[in-house]
């Protein structure tokens, strides 16, 4: 393989080499971008744990339920420990426009209940026994510059301060997640203290609970307590659905509506278009070169030579656009995973990804250049002076 004239080709059209390469790079960055999203979801449901439940009204989640639950379904027998969550909904003071999630909950049998979770920053046991302490992802706490000891002013949106302040929570503690089904970026409180702000008057919002988590004890079958809670609650006063946390997870990404199939349709389209975009970049390399094929089949190349030089010409333009793109995807994966930790904590490139990106690449760019590379080892050397490129 004559690489000196290789590059030669590539370099002869510099303009064309470069949008043909970026073209191909914004495709495979995009294709990995695509795959990152699917795998997530999938990690963040496959990541769910077996022994924790969730009851949501079946009505919709955005329905409360009464708060006398609680001591009702803790007579079931198989649930060990059972903890509130309620989605505040407010925004940090100092930033608007910016958005993590916020919950209260029981600290009593939170931390217990996720052994996922540990804390990095301070004290578990400072924020359970303070009133209006936080516990906050470090991913959040990172982002702000947040502390342990800090006051952190938050807007309330569904439950607002009757005097029109900001809700104050200090963080007590800062914490991790090893698993892609808990992000590292909400912040948790005492459902306690949102709850008696809203009796004694110094707030407003919903009563009740928006979703209940049951652990189980080991052993238990999830099935059967499922069964019971929800046949506990089947006439009211708010009947309830029970699933497993990998149905809750999906059912709450199914909220956005059917995101892999949408997916792979735009991964497909981008995948169509940029084929077809390398290929008349090939085949117009092929025509300009009718002429220097004739001349080089005239001093000996052999047909198979001339041919596999248009094949190598389409598969280094690609490939230097894959590792374009994935030098890309590799720069912009902190912040999309940032980004999209509030819904898609499992976010993140991974070999799969990385190769399936490599992979379409380099075969867009084989059978891309098959076409030409055929075109110009069947030409003759007669047929190929006489033309003109």
């Amino acid at each position: 393989m004559p690489w000196k004239l290789l590059w030669r080709n590539v370099l002869g059209h510099p303009v064309r080499s470069l949008l043909t390469v970026g073209a191909v790079a914004i495709a495979v960055f995009l294709v990995c971008v695509l795959q990152a999203v699917t795998s997530g979801l999938t990690r963040t449901l496959t990541s769910a744990a077996a022994n924790r439940l969730l009851v949501q009204s079946a009505v919709s989640l955005f329905v409360d339920l009464p708060l006398g639950y609680q001591q009702k379904m803790a007579t079931v027998p198989g649930i060990e420990a059972i903890c509130k969550w309620q989605w505040f909904g407010g925004r940090y003071e100092q930033d608007k426009g910016g958005f993590f999630p916020q919950f209260g909950i029981d600290p009593e049998t939170f931390l217990a209940s996720y052994p996922e979770i540990s804390i990095v920053e301070g004290s578990y046991e400072d924020f359970a026994k303070e009133r209006t302490a936080c516990l906050v992802g470090v991913d959040t706490a990172t982002k702000y510059g947040w502390k342990v000891g800090q006051t952190v002013p938050i807007l309330g949106t569904i439950f607002s301060r009757t005097d029109g302040r900001p809700w104050e929570f200090t963080v007590r503690a800062i914490y991790t997640s090893n698993s892609a089904a808990v992000d590292k970026i909400s912040l948790y409180f005492a459902y306690k203290y949102l709850q008696e702000s809203v009796e004694q008057g110094g707030a407003e919002g919903p009563e009740g609970v928006g979703v209940y988590m049951l652990r189980l004890a080991a052993g238990t079958d999830p099935l059967t307590v499922q069964q019971t809670v929800d046949g506990m609650f089947e006439n009211g006063p708010q009947r309830v659905q029970t699933t497993t946390e990998a149905e809750f997870n999906r059912q709450f990404i199914s909220m956005l509506g059917d995101v892999p199939t949408l997916l792979k349709l735009i991964g497909g389209a981008v995948l169509f278009a940029i084929f077809f975009a390398v290929l008349n970049t090939m085949l117009m390399a092929g025509r300009e070169r009718t002429r220097d094929l004739g001349i080089m089949k005239a001093l000996g190349f052999t047909d198979r030579t001339a041919g596999a030089l248009l094949v190598a010409e389409s598969l280094l333009l690609c490939g230097l656009g894959a590792v374009a793109g994935l030098g890309l995807g590799f720069a912009a994966e902190a912040p999309f995973a940032v980004a999209t930790a509030a819904f898609l904590p499992g976010f993140g490139f991974d070999q799969d990804t990385l190769w399936l990106g490599a992979g379409i690449a380099l075969g867009t760019g084989l059978v891309a250049g098959i076409l030409p590379g055929v075109r110009a080892a069947r030409l003759t050397t007669i047929a190929a002076l006489r033309e003109v490129g």
